[in-house]
């Protein structure tokens, strides 16, 4: 789901992983939703730092 949608919860957490592995298969399965951050066409991908950054603002920006 959209990165938007996904930090609605009342509670969330939020897991990262490194650009390139990512999180283990195992880490993926306990998770309830994985989400994705929309990019514009071209863009390849982010680095953690700056999908952490758009996590936490929209966490804050959408009212719960």
């Amino acid at each position: 789901m959209p990165l938007a949608e996904a930090m609605t919860g009342e509670k969330v957490a939020l897991l990262l992983g490194a650009e390139g592995p990512g999180l283990t298969e195992q880490t993926m399965r306990a998770t309830d939703v994985r989400a994705r951050i929309p990019m514009a066409p071209g863009t390849d991908s982010l680095n953690v730092a700056t999908a952490a950054a758009m996590a936490f603002y929209e966490r804050v920006r959408i009212p719960r």
